[in-house]
C-alpha cells in the first residue's frame, strides 16, 4: 500500500476532489452528470465515490442534489488543484509545448510526485517567475542546444 493509500488519498479520490473543486469555482456546484462527463465514467460510479467521499467527510453529497465539497474537501482540492498548475506550470517553463503532452505528463505525474519533488518544482519554477533574466537565459540555453544538435 502507497504512502498515499495509508493516508486515505488515491488518485482516483484526488481527480475526483480537483474535478469538484474546479465545478464548484466555475459553476459554484458539482452534479453527478458534470462530474461523470468530465472524468469519463459513468454516472453510477460517480455516485458511488461521491458516497464514499461523504463517509470521508469530504463531500456533502444528496441524492439528486448538487456536490460540494466540506472545508476538509476544500483545503484538498485547492492542494490538488495548485499540484496540477505548478506541474502544468514547470513542464512549459522546460519547453514542452504541445498541448496533450502537457495533460498526459501532468496527469502521469501529479499522484506519484513526492512532495520534497513537488516543492523543489514549485521553487525552480518561482525563482525564473521572479527572475526573468535568468529564464531569457535558460530559453537561450535551450534553443542552442537545439540548434547543436540539428544534423
Amino acid at each position: 500500500m502507497s504512502r498515499r493509500e495509508r493516508a486515505g488519498t488515491t488518485p482516483n479520490r484526488e481527480d475526483y476532489l480537483e474535478r469538484i473543486y474546479h465545478l464548484e469555482k466555475e459553476r459554484g456546484h458539482a452534479r453527478v452528470v458534470d462530474i461523470a462527463e468530465s472524468l469519463a465514467f459513468s454516472p453510477s460510479s460517480v455516485t458511488r465515490m461521491l458516497k464514499r467521499l461523504a463517509d470521508e467527510g469530504l463531500v456533502e453529497y444528496e441524492r439528486y442534489r448538487a456536490v460540494v465539497l466540506t472545508e476538509r474537501g476544500r483545503r484538498l482540492g485547492e492542494r490538488i488543484a495548485a499540484r496540477h498548475a505548478s506541474l502544468e506550470a514547470f513542464l512549459r517553463m522546460i519547453g514542452v509545448e504541445d498541448e496533450h503532452t502537457i495533460w498526459q505528463d501532468v496527469e502521469g505525474i501529479e499522484h506519484h510526485v513526492s512532495p520534497a519533488t513537488m516543492e523543489a518544482i514549485r521553487t525552480l519554477t518561482a525563482f525564473f517567475e521572479h527572475e526573468p533574466a535568468c529564464y531569457e537565459r535558460l530559453q537561450a540555453f535551450r534553443q542552442q542546444a537545439g540548434e547543436a544538435s540539428e544534423p
